[in-house]
């Protein structure tokens, strides 16, 4: 074997070796190339040596898919994202935290539910998770800032199971593992479970971790998965519209939404940040890394998916699991795969094709315009209005414009710079667009002053004497 494949199975060795390891499983998704996976140890069961199908705990993984959940739901008309927990679920305490906040991570809940769960590795169940949530404390003010909370994630886990009518592993596997044909992704312990250790950090002794059932914290840690599932899974948080492109499973835009950072992880270091369920990370060159890190005993998990950055394939997902739950290793190799993946083996450059002109219509908000003194240039790729100013760097996306349906002269910024916002044509009488209004700054053909002025017609100088 030779070529990045050869790349991607050495880094993965010398993580199992460096990190000790006792079985990890990686997998690479793109939408150009045949899914890739490795493996590398022993499982630790003998009726189910280790390979492709060997399943282990994804831990906080399990959070990703709670949060697409919770954002079905919220699609359907089901629940309102700032609306508070009590509007949903008869809560004891803490029922003003809205559902974006505890998405978040920003709503204030403890780490974990009432009871030091990890020592007795005694779980509540779904109904008793709610009803001690009076025990529970709020750690620190809604919305002061980010704090990681298993018990934010099981309430909202338990809410969306309500409001479905079923429980949450019921909903999890009707509504996102059979659409997307996660078929080794469970909630249950499957037979082909590799066993996970704690390894000893001064001789190569490992000692088997007990078991654990999660019951009511279900939704934030249970799952048990492949890393070829993960990878598929990463690829629909990076690149939904190729994984998903009928959007049974939630809405591209959804996902977009999702994605948005709300907060970050460390206010000192903005190395990281959260949006709605999803970790983001920030590579660089309008690069960044989504998905989420999994823990539980005897076991750690990384499930990203790269969004951005030349040569990026699409739909370029990694999963790296493995069956220790000390080898940190495992969780910066599947940065390190994603980025060995365009760096490698880039994707091909389509070359540029003959497109059909611009509609007549808009033809003449083509070219350079001006606005607050800075120059911008409109543009029609891809059968749609764009906008960018002009020395943009080229890897920085432009605002992108659809027209309204009843008014072709309004458009609405779908993305990029001032989304939201209209931008307005102005025509003369023979129908040439002449001045434009974005989010209400002017924009003319000619730099002008904020009184309509030409700059170029600045004060006469005053003559001498």
């Amino acid at each position: 074997m030779s070529g990045p494949l050869s790349r991607y199975e050495r880094v993965a060795r010398k993580v199992q070796a460096d990190g000790r390891v006792p079985a990890l499983s990686v997998a690479l998704h793109r939408a150009d190339r045949e899914p890739w996976a490795f493996t590398v140890g022993e499982s630790g069961n003998p009726a189910h040596p280790l390979g492709p199908e060997t399943r282990f705990r994804i831990g906080s993984v399990t959070k990703t898919f709670t949060a697409v959940l919770v954002m079905q739901a919220r699609d359907e008309g089901l629940i309102d994202l700032d609306k508070p927990v009590s509007a949903y679920l008869d809560v004891p305490a803490h029922g003003d935290a809205t559902l974006r906040r505890l998405l978040s991570h920003t709503a204030g809940f403890q780490r974990e539910p009432y009871g030091d769960v990890w020592d007795t590795l005694i779980t509540p169940d779904a109904a008793r998770l709610v009803a001690e949530l009076d025990r529970a404390e709020r750690v620190l003010p809604n919305a002061r800032r980010f704090h990681y909370s298993n018990l934010g994630l099981a309430v909202l886990g338990q809410l969306v199971a309500k409001v479905r009518g079923g429980t949450w592993e019921q909903v999890l596997d009707e509504y996102i593992l059979t659409p997307l044909g996660l078929r080794a992704s469970t909630a249950t312990t499957p037979r082909q479970a590799a066993i996970g250790y704690v390894v000893d950090a001064y001789s190569d002794a490992a000692r088997p971790e007990p078991p654990i059932e999660l019951d009511g914290i279900a939704p934030a840690a249970q799952l048990w998965s492949t890393a070829s599932d993960m990878a598929k899974w990463a690829a629909f948080l990076a690149s939904p519209e190729r994984i998903d492109p009928a959007g049974r499973v939630l809405a591209a835009t959804t996902v977009d939404e999702m994605r948005w950072p709300l907060t970050t992880t460390d206010e000192a270091l903005w190395g990281a940040g959260f949006g709605l369920g999803l970790i983001l990370i920030p590579e660089g060159r309008r690069v960044v890394h989504v998905g989420h890190d999994g823990a539980m005993p005897g076991f750690l998990a990384g499930v990203y998916g790269r969004r951005g950055g030349e040569g990026n394939p699409g739909a370029l997902g990694c999963a790296v699991l493995g069956s220790s739950g000390g080898a940190g290793q495992i969780n910066e190799l599947v940065h390190e795969l994603l980025r060995l993946a365009v760096e490698l083996d880039p994707a091909e450059i389509r070359p540029w094709r003959i497109a059909p002109p611009a509609p007549k219509s808009y033809r003449s908000v083509l070219g350079r315009w001006w606005s607050e003194g800075s120059e911008f240039v409109f543009a029609w790729h891809d059968d749609r209005l764009e906008a960018r100013l002009a020395d943009a760097p080229a890897d920085r996306p432009p605002a992108v414009f659809q027209p309204l349906p009843d008014r072709p002269d309004v458009l609405r910024t779908v993305s990029g710079r001032e989304a939201g916002e209209l931008l307005r044509l102005t025509r003369d009488d023979t129908g040439e667009v002449v001045r434009m209004h974005w989010a209400t700054y002017r924009f003319r053909r000619f730099q002008d002053g904020f009184d309509g002025g030409p700059a170029s017609a600045g004060p006469e100088p005053v003559p001498a004497g």
